[in-house]
């Protein structure tokens, strides 16, 4: 081991801690990955995966319940990418592209929950979790918002809708794409992700998936508990500056760094929650990390797409119809907070607003997770299918009334 300058670094020197320090920051980020990776499969298993979020959309059955369902599923396979993909699949088999538009716009928002997640590891230290906490939900609030001012246009004017299939046409053809090998985080993680999932197999789904859950948040929560100590001692000098540069260094550099990571790791949960401890650590603020979130934003859309470039058939164009949808909806999204003063600003002072609340009461933490991303979608969803039950059961009552009038007809005819 030598210095900077060439001479050997002598043990016990700052050289060497330092060093070591920066050992001890990569080991955590992977812990953090793998809890993030174990708390994602363990979701999966319990909601049956991309087969789960597809029987949850099958109630939507208007714009609202397909924003209000397409948090949920998100939030509970963990992955606005694999949802994202699931929805293309599903228009590619028939189901009308102006009730997989809000699907996606609710897609956005439930995969923020993972860094929402990651953000609980700083609990114990008040003004630490307070900033990771902004960070985490400055994100939630600028997919809430864009949800808010495009959903209403949407419904009524359809302009994504129709510009995604005015683009479509351009692109519809025999070719497609993967950039599936060039996910390096997932390659290197996923093993061990595997290994702790596949401890538990044997037990039942619901104790089993409990379990997962309960360990990636350990994983999470201890990664993140020592990864904010670590990342205060050496994001200084050289490695600030350069974090700062690449993130901090204003709206289009943060854009385009969260945009360019998102596409190559595939995930923007994956991206937001590693962001999450540099904010509670002090090495960015809100204000910084916002940009680069917009950017995840726009990055994730490429799974959609590239699954939208393997689909064929008579619905391919509306596959991939959807699939820009997605695209156009980041973007527009990301133009608007970025261009229109009066909203520049909207979600950032509302993460600040929340993150003050949470770390005078850790109650609006757990209250605001359960809330949004469970609660809320759950009790549409619940209702959703009571009533599709009680249509149900209305259609075999009647289908047994007729059933019951032709007999008597017949039963009459013979009579006469």
């Amino acid at each position: 081991m030598t210095s900077s300058a060439g001479e050997p670094a002598i043990p016990g020197t700052d050289q060497e801690h330092s060093w070591r320090t920066w050992v001890g920051v990569a080991a955590l980020v992977y812990v953090l990955l793998v809890g993030v990776g174990v708390i994602g499969d363990g979701f999966k298993w319990i909601s049956g995966g991309s087969e789960g979020a597809e029987r949850i959309f099958a109630f939507a059955s208007n714009p609202i319940v397909g924003v209000i369902l397409g948090t949920l599923a998100t939030a509970l396979v963990q992955s606005s990418s694999t949802v994202s993909s699931v929805i293309v699949g599903l228009v590619a088999g028939g189901v009308p592209v102006s009730i997989a538009v809000p699907m996606i716009m609710g897609a956005n928002m439930g995969t923020t929950i993972t860094n929402t997640l990651v953000s609980l590891g700083n609990l114990g230290e008040r003004k630490s979790f307070n900033k990771s906490f902004q960070a985490a939900t400055v994100h939630d609030f600028f997919n809430l918002y864009s949800i808010v001012i495009f959903l209403p246009i949407e419904m009524t004017f359809k302009p994504l809708e129709r510009m995604g299939g005015a683009m479509s046409e351009w692109f519809v053809g025999e070719s497609t794409a993967s950039i599936k090998d060039l996910n390096v985080l997932g390659a290197v993680t996923k093993p061990v992700v595997n290994t702790i999932v596949g401890l538990f197999e044997s037990l039942p789904t619901v104790v089993g998936a409990l379990l997962v859950i309960a360990i990636g948040i350990a994983l999470v929560m201890s990664s993140v508990m020592y990864l904010g100590r670590l990342l205060r001692a050496v994001m200084t000098g050289k490695a600030r500056h350069l974090v700062h540069k690449a993130i901090g260094g204003g709206r289009v550099s943060g854009i385009a760094s969260g945009t360019v990571i998102t596409v190559l790791v595939q995930s923007s949960s994956t991206t937001t929650s590693l962001i999450v401890p540099l904010a509670g650590s002090g090495v960015l603020t809100t204000r910084e990390v916002f940009p680069f979130t917009m950017g995840a934003n726009i990055g994730t859309c490429i799974t959609a797409l590239l699954a939208a470039t393997s689909i064929s058939g008579g619905n391919e164009i509306f596959a991939l119809q959807i699939a820009l949808v997605h695209l156009l909806y980041n973007v527009f999204g990301v133009l608007l907070f970025s261009l229109v003063p009066w909203l520049k600003d909207t979600p950032v002072r509302s993460a600040q607003w929340l993150g003050n609340k949470t770390e005078k009461n850790r109650g609006w933490a757990f209250g605001y997770i359960l809330s949004v991303f469970f609660m809320m979608p759950g009790t549409v969803f619940a209702a959703q299918w009571l009533f599709g039950a009680e249509d149900e059961r209305i259609e075999e009552i009647a289908s047994e009334i007729d059933e019951i009038e032709e007999e008597v007809e017949e039963e009459d005819l013979v009579i006469e």
